[in-house]
């Protein structure tokens, strides 16, 4: 019996093999824990990340949602600083729903493409 975490990393295989990153359409991934969310944009040829943000510094008491939101617009934000327009995007594994939802719409609405 497959446990979630055997599971997720499972499908993150899977999509990762269809999926890269190049310096003209970076990958954008997401990372959540119980507590935090993170996002970088990262280019898989050079192996580097472009820009990245994290709920980390976040220090408002809101719901786990609107904090991702938030994540959301400022991977947006510094994605554009770095010069990048479009992404691909990598749920990572984890489903499309919730706080990976939110912050794909966020960053949608901060100005990135995919």
């Amino acid at each position: 019996m497959a446990t979630k975490e055997t599971r997720r990393l499972r499908i993150k295989r899977s999509v990762r093999s269809k999926i890269s990153g190049t310096s003209e359409c970076p990958r954008l991934t997401v990372f959540r824990s119980n507590k935090q969310i993170y996002a970088q944009v990262i280019d898989d040829k050079s192996g580097t990340t472009l820009a990245a943000a994290s709920s980390l510094k976040i220090s408002d008491k809101a719901p786990k949602k609107e904090i991702a939101a938030k994540v959301g617009e400022k991977i947006a934000q510094n994605a554009r600083e770095a010069g990048i327009e479009t992404v691909v995007f990598d749920r990572n594994g984890y489903l499309y729903h919730g706080r990976v939802k939110e912050l794909a719409d966020a960053a949608r609405k901060g100005g990135l493409k995919f």
